[in-house]
């Protein structure tokens, strides 16, 4: 554990949704919280303090006092770090989520259609990043129990999940709230009749084949974190779907993101299903790499 939650820093209102996220986060985690702006023109530091006419990264420092003064107004007591990196924002989040537990970036809300706004920079930063990186949506009621709501987390079940259980089961401690297990299955082709219809014996017995296999996945995580209550829900419906219909009261939304070859940044590629929840659920979303 690096004991380092770091928050991209752009001056949108996205950022200071991402910015009161992952103060909470450093807060419940014991963590340093690390606010970073990236940008590839910022002026060479001077030696000495400049009056503020003549600092020519005066907005950017205005911009991240701002930043800071957002988390510290909360957590006074949070340890907060302003960092300021002459890098392409891509390669110094990238570095950053390499020694932070957690990256977390905000995503624009285009309120009534409710979806993320994702742009190249945020889909290679999820596609690619080491550690799990939280994506939030700017809120009008920005001051109102951000991350409340139970943890969800959503299920394959046909790869291993232990980072992606680790990670919903230790958010769900933290916060003291429900953990929801979502794991959506299709139905196999011979649940249909001929007449498009689904078959109520195959249907029943599709859904104790995944409750059964969805207990065999949380069993060994309910005994490491007895005092989680686990909600554990089988939906008979695409996975993507399943997740979006069951997200509207959740606090934050887990996914699982398997791991790729971190050094090719170019042509960044996400599940289906990660794709759907980043676009399209109310609440953050933690992408969790796993092998």
């Amino acid at each position: 554990m690096k004991d380092v939650i770091t928050a991209g820093v752009d001056g949108t209102p996205e950022s200071l949704s991402a910015i009161r996220w992952a103060a909470e986060e450093a807060r419940l985690r014991g963590a340093r919280l690390r606010l970073l702006h990236a940008w590839a023109l910022l002026a060479p530091e001077p030696a000495s303090h400049p009056e503020a006419g003549q600092d020519q990264n005066y907005w950017t420092r205005r911009m991240m006092d701002e930043a800071a003064t957002t988390a510290r107004a909360r957590f006074p007591d949070l340890p907060v770090d302003e960092v300021l990196v002459a890098k392409e924002p891509l390669d110094a989040l990238h570095e950053a989520a390499e020694q932070s537990d957690l990256l977390v970036l905000g995503s624009r809300d285009l309120g009534p259609v409710s979806r993320y706004v994702l742009g190249e920079l945020g889909l290679q930063l999820v596609a690619h990043t080491v550690s799990p990186t939280v994506l939030v949506r700017a809120r009008q009621d920005s001051t109102a129990n951000e991350g409340a709501g139970e943890v969800m987390v959503a299920l394959s079940l046909h790869e291993p999940c232990e980072a992606l259980l680790d990670f919903a089961f230790a958010s769900a401690a933290r916060r003291g709230v429900t953990l929801r297990a979502i794991h959506g299955r299709h139905l196999p082709s011979y649940a249909y009749n001929r007449g498009g219809g689904v078959e109520p014996i195959a249907a029943e017995q599709t859904e104790q084949d995944a409750r059964e296999d969805l207990a065999a996945a949380l069993e060994a995580w309910r005994e490491k974190f007895p005092d989680v209550r686990v909600d554990d829900r089988v939906v008979l419906e695409s996975p993507a779907p399943a997740l979006l219909h069951s997200a509207a009261d959740a606090g934050l939304l887990v996914v699982g993101r398997r791991h790729r070859d971190r050094h090719r940044l170019p042509g960044p590629k996400i599940g289906h299903v990660v794709q759907a929840v980043v676009h399209h659920a109310p609440c953050p979303v933690a992408v969790v790499p796993h092998e």
